[in-house]
């Protein structure tokens, strides 16, 4: 099973910006639609962001359009996501995981990865 592992979480200000990876273990990742999801203390984990296999479609949650980009680089087996203008209640763990389906927000599978930390202070 490919692995996930994200990177690039840590401590902003409000206002302030962080690029977010999820690294995948091969090359099979890049034949799947991906998401980001957050989980912030005591909160429900939360889909953030989607991207079909390719990279030329996306969609986010109302709480990030505007704000944030997912991306990636299947060169690389790796998925972004650029969050700008970050606010405190962006505050949470953040995880990458392969899409049920392209336009959903259910991930394909229930394990999960190690997350990065993402603390906005104000």
């Amino acid at each position: 099973q490919v692995q996930l592992i994200e990177s690039g979480g840590g401590l902003a200000h409000a206002g302030g910006s962080l690029r977010l990876s999820c690294a995948a273990s091969d090359h099979t990742a890049n034949a799947y639609s991906m998401g980001w999801f957050r989980q912030g203390s005591g909160k429900e984990r939360e889909f953030v962001a989607g991207i079909n296999w390719i990279g030329d479609s996306t969609y986010y949650a109302d709480a990030v359009k505007g704000r944030a980009t997912i991306s990636r680089d299947n060169a690389k087996n790796t998925m972004y996501l650029q969050m700008n203008m970050l606010k405190p209640e962006d505050t949470a763990v953040y995880y990458c995981n392969f899409l049920l389906q392209f336009g959903g927000n259910v991930p394909r599978h229930g394990g999960w990865g190690p997350g990065t930390q993402v603390t906005i202070s104000s």
